[in-house]
């Protein structure tokens, strides 16, 4: 006699650090070896993606293209080339508030430790950001090559690049088979079908003050979310905080607003556009965002107001 038995299925989670960040991979499945597997998968992919973009080994094709900034174009896997052309786009949407040119800023202006005291005077500020200009990263679409006009220009993928890897991890992970998970980079995450209960996978907004609270929680599914905020990274000067956040034309931190978190369907996008509406302001920001389809905003000021995007309807 054949016994049939429906094995439940359950969350199967690792972590691993990856990209300066801390991912967590859920897979749904229904055996354990399997979703082991599949997981490893997505961890050496994500590993492919880092070693392409990392600014930490001087081989890397971002550390060449940084190399011979001013002097030639460099070939880069089409791969690399079209991430780039992405994110010269979202840089023209936003004005430049959003620009991987932003590498050329020295790091001793702004190092965010606990030793620094004084915010930098806005004359050197100024002269610190001259070189980021995401117009002067030349793209050769014959050539597949990559060249910055000026000498001493750097791109980096910073606010981008662990979006990218996201969202390659889960396309990866549904052509092997994976019909249910998240992907998560450090906060940043993506999601596809449904928990092991069937029910919508449930994400928490971090709260702009309490960076362990959630202020508000969303069901979603076949969605990423992103927060950028000045919770994650900033100095005390004189008894007020300064975020991590710089604009990219005066070289100083913005303020005006604690947290936005973006709501679309791809990783890439919500971590490319958290970060300038943070840059834009509170009605700059949502004024293009209410004209991108398929992009939610929540915003969060310095005064706890919450603002959101028409698409999006908080109770």
């Amino acid at each position: 006699m054949l016994i049939i038995t429906d094995t439940p299925l359950v969350e199967y989670r690792q972590s691993e650090r990856l990209m300066g960040n801390t991912f967590e991979i859920t897979v749904v499945a229904r055996e354990e070896a399997w979703a082991r597997e599949k997981i490893a998968l997505a961890i050496a992919e994500i590993r492919r993606i880092e070693k392409l973009l990392t600014t930490f080994d001087e081989h890397s094709q971002t550390n060449r293209i940084n190399r011979y900034a001013g002097i030639r174009p460099v070939q880069v896997d089409r791969e690399v080339f079209e991430l780039i052309r992405r994110s010269l786009k979202i840089s023209a949407v936003t004005e430049g508030a959003f620009d991987i040119t932003y590498g050329s800023v020295d790091k001793c202006l702004w190092n965010f430790d606990r030793n620094m005291k004084q915010l930098p005077d806005p004359q050197t500020a100024r002269a610190a950001v001259k070189l980021i200009n995401y117009r002067h990263v030349l793209l050769n679409e014959v050539e597949g090559s990559v060249m910055l006009k000026e000498k001493g220009m750097r791109i980096g993928f910073g606010g981008i690049g662990k979006g990218y890897a996201a969202d390659r991890a889960k396309a990866l992970l549904v052509k092997e088979g994976v019909q249910s998970g998240i992907v998560n980079a450090s906060g940043d995450l993506i999601t596809w079908g449904t928990q092991a209960d069937g029910k919508p996978w449930t994400i928490g907004i971090a709260h702009p003050d309490d960076a362990r609270a959630a202020f508000s929680w969303l069901n979603i599914a076949d969605l990423a979310i992103a927060t950028s905020g000045n919770y994650e990274k900033y100095v005390m000067i004189d008894g007020k905080k300064y975020s991590h956040t710089i604009h990219p034309k005066t070289g100083m931190p913005v303020s005006g607003i604690k947290s936005v978190t973006i709501i679309s369907p791809y990783a890439e996008i919500a971590d490319a556009m958290a970060t300038p509406v943070m840059v834009m302001g509170v009605q700059a920001g949502l004024h293009l965002l209410n004209q991108i389809d398929h992009l939610g905003c929540i915003i969060v000021d310095d005064h706890n107001k919450i603002y959101s995007s028409k698409n999006i309807h908080l109770s």
